[in-house]
C-alpha cells in the first residue's frame, strides 16, 4: 500500500466545482503513481434515492475520464463481489470490511473512514482478479 485517503468536497460548492475537485484529485493520483488499472465500484443505488445515484454517476464519469486520459484501464466490481473477496460474505458490514482489510494488509489500525477501507478492498479484489495473490 503506497497510501490512502479521501478526496473531499464541500456540499456548499456548486456541482461543477465539486466534480472538478474530484477530477483534479484523481488525475494527480494517476500521475503520481502511474497505475495500469483503476478499480471502481459498480454504481449501486436504491430507487428511493435517485439523486444520490445521479451525483455518484457524475463522480464516476470524471474518474473514468481521468483514467482514460492517462491510458489506465478501468475495472468495475460489484460491492457484493468485493465484500465476498475480502470478508467472505457478500453482505459484510462496513466494520467487517475494515477488519478484513486491516488483517489482509497487516495494518496497525483499522483503515478509516470506512470509504478508505472500501477503496482498499476494491484494490485488493482487483489485484486478485488480475492474477495477484492475497495473503
Amino acid at each position: 500500500m503506497l497510501g490512502s485517503g479521501v478526496i473531499s468536497t464541500s456540499a456548499d460548492l456548486p456541482l461543477d466545482a465539486r466534480i472538478h475537485l474530484i477530477y483534479d484529485g484523481i488525475r494527480g493520483l494517476l500521475e503520481a503513481h502511474t497505475p495500469t488499472v483503476l478499480v471502481l465500484e459498480d454504481l449501486y443505488a436504491e430507487y428511493r434515492f435517485p439523486r444520490t445515484a445521479l451525483l455518484m454517476a457524475h463522480a464516476r464519469g470524471v474518474i473514468c475520464l481521468a483514467a482514460r486520459q492517462r491510458d489506465v484501464a478501468v475495472m468495475a466490481l460489484a460491492p457484493a463481489e468485493v465484500k465476498r473477496a475480502v470478508a467472505a460474505a457478500g453482505a459484510a458490514s462496513k466494520h467487517q470490511v475494515q477488519h478484513s482489510v486491516r488483517r489482509i494488509l497487516k495494518l496497525d489500525a483499522l483503515p478509516t473512514p470506512s470509504h478508505v477501507a472500501d477503496a482498499l478492498a476494491l484494490a485488493l479484489t482487483g489485484f486478485s482478479r488480475l492474477g495477484g495473490r492475497l495473503s
